[in-house]
């Protein structure tokens, strides 16, 4: 397939795998690059010399396009925009923060520029300041989400009315037949975070990988409104916070419930209990660990089965009256 985000990233499909924290080590971003995607390193989660130590690695084990996530707000953020310099990062990813900030500078390094955003006014916003495509995540993606609540089939339309720029759709994307819905919708391509979340080469711990393959539909909520809305699986630590928040407590209470490190505690450390547990609501579909490859391998079958059954409709079948 050959399209606006495969031509931008010179990859065989429009299929890009969150960069995300506690999960998206270079093992993962190689798998996904080598089985035709994009892979992203997640530095949200690393510290500058660890972001260094994982595009080593990448690039050497991969001679296929790869990039990394920076969020903006990263509070050493200075470091690592010049590891990515330094190491030759050829695609950057940027999200939580301000894009004019930092791309006409990654720019000025021939680097290609995503920005992420929740909504068509911020999409105007990274168009304005020169990224090279958007990725719009409805509220329907695991983690940190926009204030919006926009669902991603809401999102995406209104999106590619108001930009002119290739458009990524992110939220509740896992299959073949949701990359078709979203290139129907008016996307160029799909960012999939949940699927490789719990793909085998993740970095995630295999309790959290088992919890959230186990999960039904409803089984993850957007909270911590007051803070960053967050998509969270439902847990101890998830009633602590919905009880505070039906309380109407402030910012710095809900602050000190949170902590530090509470997403590492579950994410990375397995902790089912007292971790914060970010994952999609597609995750009640998932119900298998699987390699990468094996993911995007059965994406693009299934879309090629259901374009080649959809697409060549009978002209009556769309006329009125018919």
């Amino acid at each position: 397939m050959k399209n606006k985000i495969t031509e931008l990233f010179e990859i065989k499909y429009p299929i890009i795998a969150g960069g995300m924290v506690w999960v998206s080590g270079w093992k993962l971003a190689v798998a996904v690059s080598n089985a035709g995607g994009l892979g992203l390193i997640g530095a949200g989660s690393m510290h500058p010399d660890t972001l260094r130590e994982h595009i080593q690695k990448a690039k050497a084990a991969t001679d296929k396009p790869f990039g990394v996530n920076v969020p903006l707000l990263y509070p050493e953020i200075d470091k690592l925009m010049d590891i990515l310099v330094e190491e030759g990062v050829k695609i950057v990813f940027t999200s939580a923060g301000n894009p004019k900030t930092w791309t006409s500078m990654l720019k000025s390094h021939h680097m290609t520029v995503i920005h992420v955003v929740s909504s068509s006014k911020f999409a105007l916003k990274a168009q304005d300041a020169g990224v090279d495509a958007v990725v719009a995540e409805g509220f329907e993606a695991g983690g940190h989400n926009g204030r919006e609540e926009t669902t991603t089939f809401t999102l995406i339309p209104q999106v590619r009315q108001a930009i002119s720029i290739p458009l990524i759709a992110a939220g509740g994307v896992a299959t073949g037949n949701g990359l078709l819905a979203a290139l129907a919708l008016g996307a160029d391509g799909v960012q999939i975070g949940t699927a490789f979340a719990l793909a085998k080469e993740s970095s995630a711990h295999l309790a959290f990988k088992e919890k959230s393959i186990a999960l039904q539909e409803g089984g993850t909520m957007l909270c911590l409104k007051k803070l960053a809305p967050t998509r969270l699986i439902k847990n101890d630590f998830y009633d602590k916070v919905a009880v505070a928040e039906e309380c109407g407590m402030g910012v710095e209470e809900l602050r000190q419930i949170l902590g530090k490190g509470r997403a590492k505690l579950g994410i990375f450390e397995g902790d089912l209990v007292e971790g914060e547990l970010e994952i999609g609501q597609i995750a009640s579909l998932i119900k298998e660990i699987k390699p990468a490859k094996q993911i995007i391998d059965e994406i693009v079958a299934e879309f090629n089965q259901s374009a080649a059954t959809i697409i060549p409709l009978p002209k009556q079948s769309l006329q009125s009256g018919s």
